[in-house]
């Protein structure tokens, strides 16, 4: 596991006037991963995966995962890609009692409290402790930002008394507090994008979690709290993307400098390159990334679909059928999206194939999708793919293909999810060759 100096090292860097950051990728799929550790090799970099509170928890959360097996799963992966394990990071993110909020506070912070010492004990090296959200019988309305840092020192004594539990050897973890949902400024217009956290709730949030960190004899703990979470002013939605605008949050970057912390950026998913190197530049060292790269992802799928389609003919046989087994599966389980797409049925059958904000991504390790999957990578494998054809469907894949060889289908799929990942390599300041610069002339 990569050493705490990695996180701190980020901050020195920013100290020292260095544009320096690291992606973080917010993603549980097998593919994903395997493109971030390649992306990673080839560049140099170092490879941040996360996983979520209501995703990965001592009850194993909606993947049915517990933290020590999510960290054996991805250093599993890391080993099979022979990537160095002290150039590996595992981080969690929004770990509090989101999961458990419609019970009662201490219900609900005894469980996150468990949850932060599996986290902990796992030897995950970053600890976003997040305890913003109203429990059920809190009051009304938002919750309370004394009420909020007293939770977070708690979670964190929860941590420290954990530390005993790690691998050998594993570094102490860094903090990460704060959060960005609700914006402390409140939502602006529709057509403005969200609020930028204001300086004065920034530092608000800062001074009020250090005495709280202080009441519970914490000291040792806040001295590794190294980034705060605050809102930049990005975000997406199913179609809309607010990009960075630098000016807007130049007077955050001067209380990150002033105060010796890096800031997270959430959902940075779909900002252009240069908005994520304006990021970074502003001390927002840590970029989160998901759903954009299972967007990706689901496209590559879909073009290879395409592919076989025309590869065996109109008059083939029944397809793979990615799109219609992962369609079939939201439709028989709309939980994960449901409650967030249009009640006009049109509208959303276009909003769970094609939306932005990526909720097919929960149903990817569904049993018919992964089946359907892999009938379509092994109807493509050994096969000539013509030129154009790759041109058409998968214009970033032609140089991939071109190289044939095993496993090409699933080659092409992860050189398009890292192209997503090298546009953030790039941005973090790390020499980056694309996997395909360019788009090759037949």
């Amino acid at each position: 596991m990569a050493e705490l100096s990695v996180l701190e090292g980020l901050v020195h860097a920013q100290d020292q006037g260095l544009a320096s950051g690291v992606p973080s990728v917010c993603s549980a799929h097998p593919m994903v991963l395997q493109a971030a550790f390649e992306q990673a090799l080839e560049d140099g970099g170092t490879v941040l995966v996360e996983s979520t509170s209501n995703q990965v928890n001592q009850e194993g959360g909606y993947t049915g995962i517990r933290p020590a097996e999510f960290a054996a799963f991805v250093q599993s992966m890391a080993k099979e890609a022979a990537f160095p394990p002290d150039r590996m990071i595992l981080g969690g993110d929004h770990l509090g009692p989101h999961p458990w909020k419609a019970q009662s506070a201490a219900v609900a912070m005894a469980r996150a409290a468990e949850m932060v010492r599996h986290y902990v004990a796992a030897g995950y090296a970053k600890i976003h402790l997040d305890a913003s959200m109203a429990c059920a019988d809190d009051p009304p309305g938002p919750l309370a930002d004394t009420v909020a840092a007293e939770r977070t020192a708690e979670l964190a004594a929860a941590a420290e008394a954990a530390l005993a539990e790690r691998p050998p050897g594993t570094p102490l973890p860094a903090y990460v507090v704060g959060t960005e949902v609700p914006p402390p400024g409140g939502q602006q217009g529709e057509h403005e994008g969200p609020a930028v956290t204001k300086v004065e709730d920034a530092e608000r949030t800062l001074d009020l979690v250090h005495e709280a960190f202080r009441r519970r004899g914490l000291d040792r703990g806040w001295g590794r709290v190294l980034s705060l979470v605050v809102q930049p002013g990005v975000e997406f939605g199913d179609e809309a993307v607010f990009r960075y605008r630098p000016g807007a949050a130049a007077a955050l970057s001067r209380v990150a400098k002033a105060r010796g912390i890096v800031f997270e950026a959430h959902s940075t998913d779909y900002q252009e390159e240069s908005a994520l190197r304006a990021l970074v530049a502003d001390r927002f060292a840590v970029l989160k990334v998901g759903p954009e790269l299972t967007f990706a992802l689901r496209e590559a799928l879909f073009a290879l679909e395409e592919i076989e389609r025309e590869l065996r003919g109109p008059a083939a046989p029944e397809l793979s059928g990615v799109g219609r087994a992962l369609d079939e599966a939201m439709r028989r389980d709309p939980r994960h999206w449901k409650p967030y797409y249009d009640a006009d049925e049109e509208k959303a059958r276009l909003q769970r194939r094609y939306s932005l904000s990526d909720r097919c991504r929960y149903y990817w390790p569904c049993p018919e999708v992964q089946d359907a999957v892999g009938r379509l990578l092994a109807s493509l494998e050994g096969r000539s793919l013509p030129r154009g054809l790759v041109r058409q469907y998968l214009p970033d894949g032609v140089a991939v293909a071109d190289q044939g060889g095993a496993g090409l289908p699933a080659r092409l799929v992860r050189n398009h999810v890292r192209r997503v990942l090298a546009r953030y390599s790039r941005a973090c300041g790390t020499t980056v060759v694309s996997p395909d610069p360019g788009l090759p002339l037949i």
